[in-house]
């Protein structure tokens, strides 16, 4: 056996012997492998409903307390009842306001943009303001000095499908522009009335972004203005007989009038009255003219 032979079997045996001696040190000692410690998941925090105090503030006047007006999701009626706290401060804000005529509230409704709009309004969040608006105004406090607002607020949390509080106030003075603004909002309400039609025999109402803004428009000018009133005339085609449809122009007439009472405007604001197929605005030799026929007119008086 050659040297060369002799050193290349040393260094295998050499290796061999390393390998076994390892293998068994480290099964006996278990000192060589170590294991990782398993990683904990991560579980995220549960969101926290947030929630608006019912809370203005104006000079040495203020009142703040950790309740409020609450909604459902998608909702705009106001959930009852209401905590004897907001009843407090409803109490303090009408004795505040009676003795500063110059002062205003304005209410701002907060809504989520996953939330369904089913008022007449152009957005859940002045839904909501004005349903807290027809309920200051039960409780005494004047509409003249209450404004309202919508504002979309994505990042609010709702706990079991209820908002608490979605709604903010800020006492302000009153605009010196107020009675410029309201003249040109009803020449603007009389130039380009609220017209919603109707498919043939149906008294049922679908708003588009427009018409919802001239609901709107309608309800601040009646509230602002004292003595103020809408007419809401139905019409309809010629089909059929005369007097059945005086009747079903006064059916439309009356259900847009109890639609706008159900979205917290003064049935007692409203006169209602039907013309029937007496006034068409086109055609009834056609389907389409027909269609523009069947109509009601919201305006102001």
């Amino acid at each position: 056996m050659t040297k060369t032979t002799t050193n290349l079997l040393g260094i295998i045996i050499t290796i061999l012997a390393g390998i076994y001696f390892y293998i068994t040190c480290c099964s006996e000692c278990g000192a060589a492998v170590k294991e990782e410690p398993a990683k904990q998941a991560i579980v995220p925090a549960e969101p926290t409903a947030t929630s608006y105090p019912f809370a203005f503030s104006d000079g040495d006047y203020a009142f703040n307390e950790n309740d409020n007006y609450n909604f459902n999701a998608s909702g705009s009626e106001i959930l009852m009842p209401l905590s004897t706290k907001v009843e407090t401060g409803i109490a303090s804000l009408k004795s505040f306001l009676e003795g500063n005529a110059s002062k205003v509230i304005n209410i701002t409704g907060y809504y989520k943009s996953d939330e369904t709009n089913d008022s007449a309004f152009p957005n859940l969040g002045l839904a909501r303001a004005n349903a807290v608006k027809n309920h200051l105004v039960t409780n005494g406090i004047s509409s003249t000095q209450i404004n309202t607002f919508g504002s979309l607020k994505d990042e609010m949390v709702d706990k079991d499908n209820v908002y608490l509080g979605p709604v903010a106030y800020g006492l302000d003075s009153k605009s010196e522009n107020t009675d410029d603004e309201l003249k040109a909002l009803y020449e603007k309400i009389k130039a380009n009335p609220l017209v919603l039609h109707f498919n043939t025999a149906q008294a049922s109402i679908n708003l588009n972004a427009e018409q919802r803004q001239k609901i709107a428009d309608i309800s601040r000018y009646l509230d602002k203005v004292a003595g103020a009133t809408a007419t809401i005339v139905g019409h309809t085609d010629n089909t059929g007989n005369r007097n059945t449809n005086i009747g079903l122009g006064q059916e439309r007439a009356d259900f847009g009038k109890a639609y706008l009472i159900r979205n917290g405007i003064s049935g007692d604001k409203i006169n209602t009255s039907s013309k029937g197929p007496d006034s068409p605005v086109a055609t009834n030799a056609t389907e389409e003219g027909r269609a523009e026929n069947r109509r009601t007119v919201i305006t102001l008086n």
